[in-house]
Formats: structure tokens, C-alpha cells, sequence
């Protein structure tokens, strides 16, 4: 019987190891997402009062044992983003904490519960709103209020000047913004049309139905009148969406841009953006503020309109899997260092004690 027992034992011996092995490559792993999604940085949830409702943020202060930090304020881009859109801020905070900044976010009213509805927002609204946040940070003894400026992505464009015009801001970084609302709608439809091989027939329908739309915001239509319109068909926009639409869509940053005449703005651009004419927000940025001798202008060639690379945000599992094992290396090369040179620039406050 001995020689039948011995294959089951060698047998179960495999398959313990096996076990082990795979407990610790699946441990490995776990510290690997782990380590790769630690940043060399304190994290606080704070709560900031405006407009008869908290604020739910989060600040990112550095390690470096500094009493006092300079500030970046957050100003979201479209869509209903929490304080670290999804963690997605992380490493750039991790940059302006390198350069000796602390960083400021909060959620978007209506998300991960805080109270309010961001569809019911106007630009100006938003800029009331990160205002307010900035006087919450000038009364902190640990912000240094001569050092806060502004970071905002995409829709936030046409909230940044808006904010300099109500309070002083010491810089602005200006990530994938647009000029004017109805313009960019039109460049970003025609964009993706043609991404995806759209006939003649199909691009001329859709820009039909864009020029109805046009028509209808114009007037002031109702959300039933635009359903009526549509011939019922909602085309994914809901009666909130509408409404957010309806408010926001005669936005154009031209005039407001004057706001931010000397003081240092970084502008970056996105190679790869389907979203954002960069040609027409390039121009209208140099228009206004060149002149000041204070406007700074980055481009990156690989990168899509969120300034993740493009090859990586074009896949899924790639996006996945490159989010937990290599948050850093979401963003176009240079993104990251890009920030942190532009906050070493405008200079350190003297190490303290």
C-alpha cells in the first residue's frame, strides 16, 4: 500500500505550495497597490461654511515640517466629482507637495452626500463657492494667504477669472479650459464624429440636431419643449442636465480673462484633446494675458483632454490596471513634474524655527 500513498502526499504537498505561492504573490500585490497609491502627504477632511451649507474637502498638506504652506484650490470640471475625483487629484497633489504646497478640494454639491445639487449651479455660483473656500484658508494659521492660488480643469476655465475678479489669487493653472461654451460643444461633436468614421449623411444629422438645440437654449426653451423638439427622444439629457445647460451655455471666458492681467497662469494643453479646440484657447489666452509678460504655456503631445495619457485612457483594462499598480503614470510624461516646477518657480516661503 505504501507505494499508493506516496503520489496523494507529494500531491497535496504541490498543492500546498501552490497555495502558498499564490497567497504570497497575491500579498505582493496588495502591497504593491498599496505602496504605488501611498503619497508623501497628510490628508484632513475639513468642512468649509457657504451659503448656509457645508463644503465637505479634503486638504493635502506636505510632510516637510513646515508651520505654514502656500495653497492650491481645486475647481472641478463637468460632472459630479468628489473632492479627490476619484483619487484621481492624488498625484498631483503629491507634486504641489513636493513644491512645498498644500491642496484643497471639496465634493461637488450633491455628491458622496454633501447637500445641494451641482446641476443647479451657474459659473458664477462656482466662483462664489471657491471664493468662500478661500477665505476659509486665509483664516487657518497653518495656509499662508499670500501664497493661494487656483487649479481647475476643462469647465473650470470659466470659473478661474471669475474667482481672481471677487479675491486675490497669487496663481492660476489652467488645465484643458475652453473659451466659449457654444463653440467648444460644436469642435467636441465634430470631433468625435469623426473619430468614428461618421458618414456625410450622420454628421450632417447630428450638426442639424446641434443647430436645434442652439435654437431652443436661445429662447429659453423648456425642458418639455426640448423633449417636444427631440421628438421624445431625451438623447441621454435629463431635466437637470437642461437646466445646467440652459444657465451655463453663454459662457465665454474673453472678458473675464482681463482678471488675471499679471498674475503668473499656467496654461496646459492636451495633444490629444477631442474635447477642447487648444489652437482657439491658446489664442485666446495669448490675447489676453501675453501681453503681461505672466502667461506660461505647456503642451503635451500624448495626452487626452483629462492629461492621462492617451494610450492608456483609451483602454479600459489598461486604465485599470496602471491606476492601481502606477497611479503616477496615468498622466502624459512630464504632467507631474510640469506642476511642481511651476509652484518651485513662483518661489518657497523660508523653512520656519
Amino acid at each position: 500500500m505504501r507505494h499508493k500513498t506516496q503520489p496523494r502526499r507529494r500531491g497535496f504537498r504541490i498543492a500546498v505550495w501552490s497555495l502558498v505561492a499564490v497567497l504570497l504573490v497575491g500579498a505582493g500585490l496588495v502591497g504593491a497597490v498599496l505602496w504605488q497609491n501611498s503619497y508623501d502627504m497628510d490628508e484632513r477632511r475639513v468642512s468649509i461654511r457657504h451659503g448656509g451649507h457645508v463644503l465637505n474637502g479634503v486638504l493635502a498638506v506636505p510632510k516637510d515640517g513646515r508651520e505654514r504652506h502656500g495653497l492650491v484650490v481645486y475647481v472641478h470640471g463637468d460632472g459630479p466629482a468628489d473632492a479627490t475625483h476619484d483619487d484621481g487629484y492624488k498625484p498631483i497633489w503629491e507634486a504641489n507637495a513636493k513644491a512645498g504646497y498644500a491642496s484643497l478640494s471639496w465634493d461637488k454639491p450633491g455628491v458622496a452626500g454633501a447637500p445641494g445639487n451641482w446641476l443647479d449651479q451657474s459659473m458664477d455660483d462656482r466662483a462664489d463657492e471657491t471664493a468662500a473656500a478661500i477665505a476659509w484658508a486665509r483664516a487657518r494659521p497653518d495656509i499662508d494667504g499670500d501664497r493661494i492660488g487656483l487649479w481647475g480643469a476643462s469647465q473650470a476655465g470659466w470659473v478661474l477669472p471669475k474667482v481672481a475678479a471677487r479675491t486675490p489669487v497669487s496663481f492660476v493653472v489652467a488645465v484643458s479650459p475652453a473659451i466659449n461654451w457654444l463653440r467648444q460643444g460644436r469642435y467636441n461633436l465634430l470631433a468625435e464624429l469623426r473619430a468614428e468614421g461618421a458618414s456625410a449623411a450622420r454628421t450632417e444629422a447630428e450638426t442639424a440636431r446641434s443647430d436645434a438645440v442652439r435654437g431652443l437654449l436661445a429662447r429659453h426653451a423648456s425642458y418639455e419643449e426640448y423633449l417636444a423638439a427631440m421628438g421624445g427622444d431625451a438623447h441621454g439629457m435629463t431635466a437637470d442636465r437642461w437646466g445646467f445647460v440652459s444657465r451655463n451655455h453663454t459662457a465665454d471666458v474673453t472678458r473675464d480673462l482681463v482678471a488675471l492681467r499679471g498674475v503668473p497662469v499656467l496654461l496646459v494643453l492636451a495633444g490629444q484633446d477631442t474635447n477642447v479646440d487648444i489652437a482657439d484657447t491658446e489664442r485666446g489666452y495669448r490675447e489676453a494675458l501675453a501681453a503681461g509678460g505672466a502667461l506660461t504655456v505647456e503642451h503635451y503631445p500624448d495626452a487626452a483632454h483629462s492629461l492621462l495619457k492617451r494610450s492608456v485612457e483609451q483602454s479600459d483594462l489598461r486604465l485599470t490596471l496602471t491606476a492601481l499598480f502606477s497611479p503616477r503614470s496615468l498622466f502624459a510624461d512630464g504632467f507631474l513634474d510640469g506642476q511642481r516646477q511651476f509652484l518651485d518657480r513662483l518661489g518657497r516661503a523660508p523653512r520656519q524655527g
